[in-house]
């Protein structure tokens, strides 16, 4: 892996490198407008006529709709993985169905739903199979592009809301939200000023240990170390602080008298990702790990919810809004890690 060169992430023709991938996260907001707009007659129509005996989620982004609908949905709900249904699903139940990549994979058990009698809330292209597998009188479609998992995913729990079997979910607010994220880390904003910019840096050449309190902020964790692990090739661990303590705790102290020209080149140290979706931390969690991390000589870094808000914290932001600003955030932070080390990333 060749060493990280910042000058990069000032080069209009490094960041071309790239271009593709940061212009897939800098038009996330646009893509929820087209998305809620496509979708806003179905939503619209969407009625309150039953109430479920219970959910199952299938598709991409399943677990995050579970990870929304948890706190409040009034009936038990499962995101489910497998291609065949589990044997409970019946007519009094409702089956979601993201369809975003493969199709294919989801067609067995869109068509056991159907002819089991469950109802289906299918979020798919108009010329998907899906639709197709589907039973007119049972099925609500939701029409979506087809590229964008999360937009779609977003987009189905404003549907589910509708229901009343999920959180308010404001897609005009969530879509500006990200675009002002996508104002404050876009490559246009040098170092100084952006903060995905700044923590690419501080990422480095180092070994990322990355923590969420809430469920939604762990999620968000996640999905940014398999994009660090994407665009540097190298170790980056997501996980609660039960996971990370150990971690942090086996790190030797710096060595202020160490040679850095006799002596065998230093392993990559960790540096403490801390993901902040403003949710509250009655056990003070977050605090704990901070003080392990400075009593290790550990970095810690911020990546926040509001970042790129003119006012500060959203405050009455919903935990939609708040995951997709952390999400976008990270995703800027990897993308300019790749470019950093000259590494190529696919458009998305």
């Amino acid at each position: 892996m060749p060493d990280f060169d910042d000058s990069r992430l000032a080069d209009p023709q490094a960041l071309l490198s790239n271009d593709g991938r940061l212009r897939w996260i800098a038009s996330a907001g646009a893509r929820i407008r087209v998305g809620a707009g496509a979708a806003q007659d179905a939503l619209r129509e969407l009625s309150i006529d039953w109430t479920p005996r219970a959910i199952l989620v299938i598709g991409a982004e399943a677990r995050f709709v579970r990870a929304v609908l948890e706190p409040v949905c009034p009936v038990p709900m499962v995101a489910w993985s497998a291609a065949t249904l589990p044997g409970w699903v019946g007519p009094l139940d409702l089956v979601v169905v993201l369809g975003c990549g493969d199709e294919q994979a989801l067609l067995p058990a869109v068509a056991e739903a159907t002819r089991r009698g469950s109802r289906v809330l299918l979020s798919s292209p108009e010329d998907s199979a899906l639709v197709g597998a589907t039973s007119q009188r049972a099925t609500t479609w939701l029409p979506s592009d087809g590229e964008d998992p999360v937009s779609a995913a977003v987009v189905m729990l404003a549907g589910l809301h509708r229901l009343q079997l999920g959180p308010a979910v404001d897609l005009a607010a969530a879509a500006d939200a990200v675009d002002a994220v996508a104002g404050a880390c876009g490559p246009g904003v040098d170092l100084a000023g952006n903060p995905a910019k700044e923590l690419a840096y501080e990422l480095a050449d180092a070994q990322p240990l990355v923590w969420g309190g809430s469920v939604l902020a762990a999620r968000a964790s996640r999905r940014f170390a398999e994009a660090l692990r994407e665009a540097s090739g190298r170790a980056a661990l997501a996980a609660d602080a039960t996971a990370l303590v150990p971690v942090i705790d086996a790190v030797e102290p710096v060595d202020v008298f160490a040679d850095p020209f006799a002596d065998p080149v230093p392993q990559a140290r960790p540096v403490l990702v801390l993901m902040s979706d403003g949710a509250p931390d009655p056990h003070g969690v977050e605090v704990m790990l901070r003080r392990r991390a400075e009593a290790r000589e550990v970095r810690v870094s911020l990546v926040q919810h509001d970042t790129g808000s003119a006012g500060g914290d959203r405050g009455e932001a919903g935990s939609v809004q708040r995951y997709l600003c952390l999400l976008s955030a990270g995703l800027f932070a990897a993308a300019y890690l790749a470019t950093g080390l000259g590494v190529t990333l696919d458009e998305h």
